[in-house]
């Protein structure tokens, strides 16, 4: 009978691009992947810290893991954000974990495991050395039509509220060499789309001495041959550099979607969140992107509740949405993260007065996204298609340059292919069309 693993991902991109990475590995290892735990010998999570929330999950699903473990002898591991940040920690408060790998180990894992089964040790714990790349490892992604590609990683930031700069270490950028070879095998194997990763993208190679940095990446990616798309994910605002914009803007080959983090309308919220501009160096920064780049179809991550936020700040929040009309937010209440320094201001807000924040930003942005939504009507779009839509499997599902998704009947065989869709009738998050014969 063949051994089987599991691996179970929690939170950002860079997660998922790591958990692909990990299947890989325990397919060499001679393992099947399921997604069923009941039936693992070896099962790896993949965890998060950004948000509050974070450990409860992970907690549960390990008391979840306990009574497989003691039935069969799964071997158990922990990697991700939560393991670096926990560490030892997180192994003596859970013995049934085996493993705790640091975001770079991952490589180790094979010999780990071989540690684990020949009884040579309990337990193995690996942490970071946050001075080095880890290691490239091939994958194979769930998606038929979408490749993910760290390209760098760490972050030099430290925003107040975050904890990625204490578990992910300082920012190191891959060679852009390595990373164009790599992009060729997987445009040659028919990806469609590329989505570059990074904790802030848009900081690629300030450490290098060449000249080489995120416009000139870009650039470059662009003149690779094939037909594919690329998508990045998530630059900072204060380094969205004109060159990053006049690049995008010349280079059909880059999405329209682009995000730009605004966290907060209020220019004294924002030093106090240690982002690095005010709230007119944002808009600024949003019209020259719109000029610029006409079709720019702008998303962002905003964080309402933050500790000492009055509600005339968080107006000012309010003001910034309807001034740049974001296509899609992630709108989100502020949450204390032991160990970064928001978690100790003074001034932490109520959930119910967070809560009615953000109720009130939701019904703001959606109103916006629905009128933005509608002016796709009687467009024709260019949509990657992504497989059978979830609600009914005859009808297709794809998404636009700018990330909208579209939903239009067609052949199957069309799945990760590009084809020209009219759009006939839209919904807020929603688009519907046919296919331009």
């Amino acid at each position: 009978m063949s051994k089987k693993a599991t691996v179970i991902t929690y939170g950002c991109q860079m997660n998922v691009n790591e958990s692909a990475k990990i299947k890989k590995i325990f397919e060499n290892m001679g393992y099947d992947i399921t997604e069923n735990i009941e039936e693992s010998d070896l099962i790896f999570l993949n965890t998060c810290t950004v948000r509050e929330g974070a450990a409860t999950q992970i907690y549960g699903k390990l008391g979840e893991i306990k009574p497989i473990k003691a039935k069969r002898g799964t071997i158990v591991g922990v990697t991700g954000c939560f393991a670096q940040e926990q560490g030892v920690k997180l192994a003596k408060k859970f013995p049934l974990i085996d493993i705790v790998m640091g975001n770079q180990n991952i490589g180790g894992i094979p010999n780990a495991v071989e540690k684990i089964v020949s009884g040579e040790t309990k337990h193995v714990i690996a942490t970071d050395n946050e001075d080095e790349l880890p290691a490239r490892i091939d994958a194979d992604f769930e998606s038929t039509k979408m490749a993910s590609l760290p390209i760098m990683y760490g972050c030099n930031n430290f925003c107040t509220y975050c904890i990625v700069p204490y578990v992910r270490g300082r920012e190191r950028s891959v060679p852009m060499e390595q990373l164009l070879d790599e992009i060729k095998v997987y445009v040659q194997k028919g990806y469609k789309e590329i989505m570059l990763l990074g904790q802030n993208v848009n900081s690629y190679g300030k450490e290098f001495k060449n000249g080489d940095n995120f416009a000139k990446l870009l650039d470059e990616i662009c003149k690779l041959e094939g037909d594919f798309l690329v998508r990045f994910t998530s630059p900072h605002p204060r380094d969205f550099t004109d060159d990053v914009i006049e690049v995008i803007a010349k280079n059909p080959k880059i999405a329209r979607a682009i995000h730009m983090p605004l966290q907060s309308g209020n220019t004294k919220v924002l030093k106090d969140m240690n982002r690095g501009y005010t709230k007119e160096d944002y808009i600024a920064l949003a019209e020259k992107v719109k000029k610029i780049v006409p079709d720019a179809f702008l998303t962002t991550d905003i964080i309402v509740g933050f500790p000492g936020e009055t509600e005339e700040e968080f107006l000012d929040t309010l003001d910034v949405v309807r001034k740049v009309r974001f296509g899609t937010a992630y709108m989100f209440m502020y949450s204390q993260r032991e160990g970064t320094k928001a978690a100790t201001m003074e001034g932490q807000i109520e959930d119910s007065v967070k809560k009615d924040r953000l109720h009130r930003l939701m019904d703001l942005q959606n109103s916006i996204s629905k009128e933005i939504s509608e002016s796709y009507e009687g467009n024709e779009e260019r949509v990657l298609v992504e497989g059978p839509s979830r609600k009914n499997k005859n009808v297709l599902s794809g998404r636009t340059s700018s990330g909208k998704l579209v939903l239009f009947e067609g052949d199957e065989s069309l799945v990760g292919e590009f084809v020209n869709i009219k759009v006939t009738d839209c919904k807020t998050w929603t688009l519907f069309g046919e296919i331009i014969k």
